[in-house]
């Protein structure tokens, strides 16, 4: 597949990175639109495929092009975009916010994708969902989640609206994580620690407790149970978690990113 990329930020070459690592996409077949001379020269030092300055008719030339500029950028993206794509071209859109039905109108092309990634998409350990506009082809829809699931895993959502939900739990779902591992390392800081040493226990014991999640056959509930014992440490640390309804504090403010989500994608 040849795959061209318009926007060369964090996200859009983490895709280039892991398409080129997985033998998805050979340097050749890989065009990188770049906006300025100068980064079209930091990105030629990278040889991770041919570089261009702004949309050209080479675009045309490409299986799927992904769009990976910021949205507020999207529309000016568009009016240059609209003239070089071809019929036969799908448009994966990565921009947070902005409707298939929108991207369809600006682009004047109906052969689109749109995804949700989120950051450890730049490891290789990214979580995508997708969904897909009528008219693609089961075939055509595949090819393209085999390059994401290149980034990490990838779901495909039949309904698009989905979209919104899965920006507020796995979209910023990073960011989650990251609050409460502050908030530890905080605490064990507090607790006479410093910052190094709470840094350490605390990411060995996230990072450990991931990998006993993801390979135990037991439910959330039991692994809670299997650490807090009847009268013990844990089980005054989850006391005062419901008192201060700790998971409803979560709960609201990931419904509250699905609330926000939608209103972006309606402008």
């Amino acid at each position: 597949m040849r795959v061209a990329i318009i926007g060369c930020g964090n996200m859009g070459m983490a895709y280039a990175k892991s398409f080129l690592q997985n033998n998805l996409v050979k340097p050749e077949n890989m065009l990188l639109v770049a906006r300025s001379p100068a980064r079209q020269t930091e990105l030629e030092g990278r040889q991770a495929g041919r570089v261009v300055l702004g949309i050209t008719q080479e675009v045309g030339l490409y299986d799927l092009v992904i769009v990976a500029v910021k949205p507020q950028d999207f529309s000016a993206v568009a009016r240059e975009l609209r003239d070089v794509v071809q019929p036969h071209q799908m448009v994966l859109s990565i921009m947070a916010g902005i409707p298939i039905a929108r991207l369809q109108q600006e682009l004047a092309h109906p052969l689109i994708i749109r995804a949700m990634p989120n950051t450890p998409a730049l490891i290789g350990l990214g979580m995508t969902a997708y969904a897909a506009a009528e008219g693609l082809t089961v075939r055509q829809i595949r090819q393209v989640e085999n390059l994401i699931n290149s980034t990490g895993r990838a779901v495909f959502l039949e309904q698009e609206n989905l979209l919104d939900a899965a920006t507020a739990v796995s979209g910023s779902g990073p960011a989650y994580f990251f609050y409460i591992v502050r908030a530890m390392i905080e605490a064990g800081r507090q607790l006479g620690f410093d910052e190094a040493l709470a840094a350490q226990l605390v990411k060995q014991t996230m990072l450990g407790s991931f990998h006993l999640l993801n390979n135990s056959e037991k439910s959330l509930d039991e692994l809670i149970k299997a650490v807090a014992s009847k009268g013990g440490t844990t089980e005054a640390a989850l006391t005062v978690f419901g008192e201060r309804d700790l998971a409803g504090a979560l709960i609201g403010g990931i419904s509250a990113a699905e609330r926000r989500a939608g209103e972006l994608s309606k402008g």
